[in-house]
């Protein structure tokens, strides 16, 4: 398969589409956390629970007709191989929890904009993701989702509580929002590591590009609320909005201070960063996450023209494990990564130049 038709084969449709603010916010995400009444939560679930769940949904998917979502599919996790598990995960179309279930599925729409996760730590999970800073547009399409569902099912409520959740954090709304945000200059100012307990502080959470327990690997940060119980959906997510419009302002003030500071120094790390990608023929993931942050700090500041801006997204996602190994048709040694991920950087950045005409 040629490098071209497989990254149209993997990319989620909206990944290379750009939103407002994209120059600093990757995707904002809602994912709203439910369960069903009358069948037991996941954490004591039985096989003969998890599949009624699953069959609930399956049905309820089947009466689905709004031309605005689309076609919607059903995967059940026990019919993927674990590197098909693995490449929903990298594309953030499916948690860990999920990837390891022999009882979950997921559905998703044709843009992958949207995926229910069936049977993770609750039974049903909506997640909605979109270009840029949208949360709003991204929660009325989880909100229409989630109405559309409960006109087929009941939900586990509580009059006081709110909705039901296996882990007490979700009760309430069960909603968590979310944006990904690209810092390069505040890390390189050093103002990340006044402004990482600034946000905590405010009942938010900072996280690394896979959420919970990962590392910020290439200046990708993920912010999302900690808090579902006493507050509404809309004042969540315009609560975190506000926090990330403060963020997007000091990135971007970072940015010109930079420039006019360091000018000459930022061309060269971002040029010595575009030549290592270009030439490498090993590179580990954490190299290759900062190069390619560099890269694309350099397109958003003009020194490099001739490159999209959405190769972060599709390059911070194609050089991971689980796609290194579906482009190769085979498992690979971490070694094997390493020349693999080199091989794909090199071929990627020179189909870009081929497309441009150089």
């Amino acid at each position: 398969m040629s490098l071209q038709r497989f990254i149209n084969q993997a990319i989620s449709p909206w990944m290379n589409e750009e939103g407002p603010d994209s120059d600093i916010v990757l995707s904002s995400r809602i994912r709203l956390a439910r369960n069903l009444k009358d069948i037991v939560f996941p954490t004591l679930a039985s096989s003969e629970d998890f599949q009624n769940v699953i069959n609930t949904l399956n049905e309820t998917v089947s009466k689905h007709n709004d031309q605005d979502i689309g076609n919607l599919e059903i995967i059940k996790m026990d019919e993927m191989e674990s590197i098909e598990r693995r490449v929903l995960v990298e594309k953030h179309l499916i948690s860990p929890n999920l990837e390891a279930s022999e009882h979950g599925a997921v559905i998703l729409s044709e843009n992958e904009e949207i995926s229910i996760m069936i049977n993770e730590e609750d039974h049903v999970r909506i997640q909605c993701l979109v270009p840029g800073l949208q949360l709003s547009k991204a929660l009325q399409l989880a909100n229409k989702l989630d109405d559309w569902i409960e006109e087929n099912v009941d939900y586990a409520y509580d009059e006081k509580r709110g909705y039901l959740t296996s882990c007490p954090t979700n009760v309430g709304t069960g909603l968590r929002a979310s944006v990904m945000m690209h810092l390069p200059a505040l890390v390189l100012t050093n103002q990340i590591n006044r402004i990482i307990p600034a946000i905590n502080q405010l009942g938010l959470v900072v996280r690394g590009i896979y959420g919970e327990g990962s590392e910020a690997q290439g200046n990708i940060f993920q912010i999302s609320n900690q808090i579902t119980l006493g507050k509404s959906e809309q004042d969540i997510v315009l609560d975190l909005g506000s926090v990330v419009a403060q963020v997007i302002t000091q990135e971007r003030a970072a940015r010109e201070m930079l420039l006019k500071s360091s000018n000459i120094q930022l061309e060269d790390k971002v040029w010595r960063s575009y030549g290592v990608l270009a030439n490498s023929r090993i590179i580990q993931s954490k190299e290759a996450a900062q190069c390619l942050s560099d890269l694309r700090l350099g397109i958003d500041l003009g020194y490099i023209t001739n490159i999209p801006r959405s190769i972060l997204n599709e390059l911070m996602i194609l050089t991971q494990p689980g796609f290194l190994q579906q482009f190769a048709g085979k498992r690979l040694t971490p070694d094997e990564r390493d020349i693999r991920r080199a091989m794909l950087i090199r071929e990627r950045l020179k189909l870009e130049k081929n497309n441009a005409g150089e």
